[in-house]
């Protein structure tokens, strides 16, 4: 019975020393150079700007405890097909402000159009109960000049307003 105690432990910390040696092998290695996405120019282009919002996403996540964020891009144009995906993307943002959203949640906003995504918030929230949000992550990518109002809007909820320059 010792012997196999003896082989146990023996196993044991070769194993360690082996999971020891590569862990600071790879700590070794350089880390990979991610090449940031530049903003897009044309504001149609949906595919780019998630790119270009989701590395900036990835930037201000610290404080959230949820398996992922939940990010909104609103449409920019004003044809008739961008204010319909405007119009359902509000009521869609609104019904969950009204039902609340659990603590350690990110909701992230953001658009070509950075007085658009301000009003957008601003709508979103109105009806918000105070204090309903505390504990959540809002973050607003935007304009410098949007970002007062926005967290004047949104300072009677109680969430964490982050804001980030476009």
């Amino acid at each position: 019975m010792y012997k196999y105690a003896l082989l146990a432990a023996i196993a044991l910390t070769s194993t360690l020393s082996i999971t020891a040696c590569s862990q600071q092998e790879e700590a070794q290695q350089p880390a990979e150079q991610v090449q940031a996405v530049a903003k897009p120019t044309d504001p149609n282009d949906t595919k780019a700007w998630g790119a270009y919002l989701g590395q900036i996403v990835q930037k201000n996540m610290q404080g959230m405890t949820a398996d992922r964020p939940y990010p909104y891009l609103v449409p920019a144009g004003d044809s008739d097909d961008d204010k319909a995906k405007f119009q359902r993307q509000l009521e869609q943002v609104q019904e969950t402000v009204a039902r609340g959203v659990l603590p350690g949640n990110m909701l992230v906003f953001a658009g070509p159009n950075s007085a658009k995504t301000g009003d957008f918030l601003i709508d979103a929230f109105k009806d918000a109960k105070p204090g309903s949000f505390k504990d959540v992550i809002v973050l607003f990518i935007g304009d410098k000049a949007d970002q007062d109002r926005v967290n004047t809007a949104l300072q009677p909820t109680g969430a964490t307003v982050r804001f980030v320059a476009m």
